[in-house]
């Protein structure tokens, strides 16, 4: 499956951060911060809103921070892989960097890009994998 450098983080990790990251960055900036009705009246638009109680904010954030510190580097690196252009021969220099820029807690970095679910997804595709089969497989 995989022509690329091995990874620390499995595939299906990354694939499973990245249909979290992708129902996380659908979300909309909160309009209603008073949030006074309930859900029959606002047909339900908080669920698409943008919350500091936010489920699955906080699901991938437990998520990622739970990685190990090798697989935090490999999700940033995968991260900046995915961002404008690179390709697989720019790897190792990417995960290098990551390296020497990792700092704890890695998830308000990560949830910080408003397109983390499409960068990892293209970083897994650049460097061999298939996004799409390793998240048809995830429960």
């Amino acid at each position: 499956m995989a022509k690329g450098p091995p990874l620390t983080i499995a595939p299906e990790k990354v694939a499973y951060i990245i249909l979290l990251a992708k129902a996380f960055d659908a979300k909309d900036v909160l309009t209603d911060p008073g949030d006074s009705s309930d859900g029959a009246d606002d047909h339900m638009i908080r669920v698409l809103e943008e919350h500091s109680d936010d489920a699955v904010g906080q699901i991938l954030a437990d998520y990622i921070d739970e990685l190990s510190v090798d697989e935090q580097i490999d999700l940033v690196a995968l991260a900046w892989l995915g961002r404008q252009g690179n390709e697989a021969s720019d790897w190792p220099t990417l995960h290098a960097q990551a390296r020497r820029a990792h700092r704890q807690p890695t998830s308000p970095y990560l949830l910080g890009s408003p397109l983390l679910g499409d960068e990892l997804s293209e970083g897994l595709s650049i460097l061999g994998y298939q996004p799409e089969e390793l998240e048809s497989d995830l429960p």
